[in-house]
């Protein structure tokens, strides 16, 4: 596990940008797991900045992402879809054919979290970028979930429902369910990068760093993995 500690979340952007900047640079044709949220809306905005400086070519990566919400338009506002290509796929040179989404759309969301696992495995993970929840969750991963999940359809939490509510664009379309990437899955990455910033997530990364591994604590499994790095700010770090 390595520990990154910024001043602020600004510089926490700058630090993930770069180090992603290297992992594609060494693996241009890299397979990329992608998280949604607010924490890395800044890191994408500096790898939106870095290709027009050319520092990055995304022309040969390869990406998944990790959750969708179920069931949702793909052209909605809500949709990570959109938010995926609102934020970075739209501003950079990665070829569409590469790109790869859990379908919010599907009438049968049981095969496709199967078939999408199987495009996963097929394929593997190089890097996971993701976020954790103030209940640490990652990816849709709720407090109880099996470290041995695979992708698969989820309930929301009341929590996980009411927090994101303040983020939703169309604020009629409330989502309550998801399809996610499983723990598992996600631990199968070669190397796990995950953000974290703002005091509200203080508990789940002192859980990670200092508590023991439980399911109340998803994000806490991932001290696990043999290539963890944690970018955090100062006010997500001061346990």
């Amino acid at each position: 596990m390595i520990l990154i500690k910024t001043k602020n979340y600004n510089e926490l952007s700058k630090v993930a940008c770069e180090l992603l900047i290297d992992e594609i640079s060494k693996k241009p044709n890299i397979v990329i797991s992608f998280a949604t949220g607010q924490t890395p809306i800044g890191f994408y905005s500096e790898l939106v900045k870095a290709y027009k400086k050319k520092k990055i070519d995304f022309s040969k990566v390869q990406s998944f992402n990790l959750d969708e919400y179920y069931p949702i338009n793909r052209k909605s506002k809500n949709s990570y879809y959109y938010y995926m290509f609102h934020h970075l796929f739209d501003k950079v040179n990665i070829n569409k054919i590469n790109i790869n989404f859990l379908n919010g759309e599907t009438k049968d969301p049981k095969k496709e979290c199967l078939d999408y696992e199987n495009k996963i495995k097929n394929r593997s993970i190089d890097v996971q970028i993701l976020g954790v929840g103030v209940n640490g969750h990652i990816a849709f991963d709720e407090p109880g979930s099996g470290f041995d999940s695979k992708t698969r359809v989820v309930n929301l939490t009341k929590e996980t429902v009411k927090r994101n509510y303040k983020f939703l664009i169309n604020k009629k379309e409330v989502p309550k369910m998801a399809l996610t990437m499983g723990i598992k899955t996600i631990m199968k990455s070669k190397k796990i990068i995950l953000l974290a910033d703002g005091k509200e997530k203080r508990e789940a990364i002192k859980h990670l760093l200092k508590g023991k591994v439980e399911k109340k604590w998803p994000v806490s499994v991932l001290k696990k993995h043999k290539n963890l790095i944690i970018v955090a700010d100062k006010s997500a770090l001061d346990l």
